[in-house]
This record gives C-alpha cells, sequence and structure tokens, in this order.
C-alpha cells in the first residue's frame, strides 16, 4: 500500500491545482468535441473517493452523489455543480479516506468485491482508482491548455 498512498497524497495536491482558477463556464465546455469536460472529470473523480471510502464503512456522499451514482456517464442535458463544490467534497473526503487505506489490514484488502459480469479484490479496485484519478487529472491538465489555462503547478 505504501506506493499507493505516495500516489494518493500527490493526487490530493494534484486534484485543487488541476481546477484553480477555471472558470464555470468554461470547466462544462467540450470544444465541439465527446469528450468529458472538466465539470464531469472533476465530479466523477470526487465520486470515485467517495464511493471507496464507503467499500471502508464511510457513510458519506459527495455533495453531487445523484449525478454520479453507479458510474454515470456525462449527460449533455445538466448543469454540473461548481469546481468549488468539488474541492470542497476532496477536500472533506481525502484525509477520511487515505486514514482508512492506511489502517486496511492485509483480510480487508483480499476481500473481493462483485459486480455484473466482474469482481476483483478490493486492493485491485484501490490499485485501479489509483491509476484513474491520474489519467482523469491529466484530462484536466490537458483541458487547462486546450481552454488558454496556465498549466497545473506541480510544485
Amino acid at each position: 500500500m505504501h506506493g499507493l498512498i505516495v500516489l494518493y497524497d500527490l493526487h490530493t495536491t494534484y486534484f485543487p491545482r488541476a481546477i484553480e482558477g477555471i472558470s464555470t463556464a468554461d470547466a462544462s465546455k467540450r470544444l465541439d468535441t465527446k469528450a468529458n469536460h472538466i465539470a464531469w472529470l472533476a465530479g466523477s473523480l470526487v465520486q470515485e473517493r467517495f464511493e471507496l471510502a464507503q467499500i471502508f464503512g464511510l457513510e458519506l456522499k459527495s455533495a453531487s452523489h445523484e449525478l454520479f451514482a453507479d458510474h454515470k456517464g456525462i449527460q449533455a442535458d445538466v448543469t454540473y455543480p461548481s469546481l468549488d463544490v468539488y474541492r470542497q467534497d476532496w477536500e472533506k473526503i481525502s484525509p477520511l479516506l487515505r486514514a482508512k487505506l492506511l489502517e486496511a489490514s492485509d483480510e480487508k484488502l483480499d476481500e473481493v468485491l462483485n459486480f455484473p459480469g466482474m469482481s476483483f479484490s478490493i486492493y485491485e479496485m484501490v490499485s485501479f482508482d489509483t491509476y484513474r484519478e491520474a489519467n482523469c487529472i491529466g484530462q484536466i491538465a490537458l483541458w487547462r491548455r486546450l481552454l488558454n489555462y496556465d498549466p497545473i503547478n506541480y510544485m
């Protein structure tokens, strides 16, 4: 888990930097593509931390839970919350989930999660979510440049 916690901590600091300064209007731009916009990427990223926290026994929901429940994809006719709402939820869930990850036993991490058509261990779920966080933050970083914002400050 040590390597995953290191990445978790990096993502915890990179996400607020990725969304910093982006206007609400720009967060919903898709630039005539079918790509997921920043508001959806940010919300789905936050939602995944809340869902992972539930696996570890934290019964909390994000402010935008209904928009992302059951891994809902982007919805064209929806006005997504401001990036500040996502940032607040991120700041709320991140330390709580981190504590749960640090205290997770091998037995807990070995538990198998069953979903329609697939199953995997909680450790594999944490690993995938860690990968996905990097992916989503990278997509937001690209959107920053496409929308003429400064790049993410990684320092």
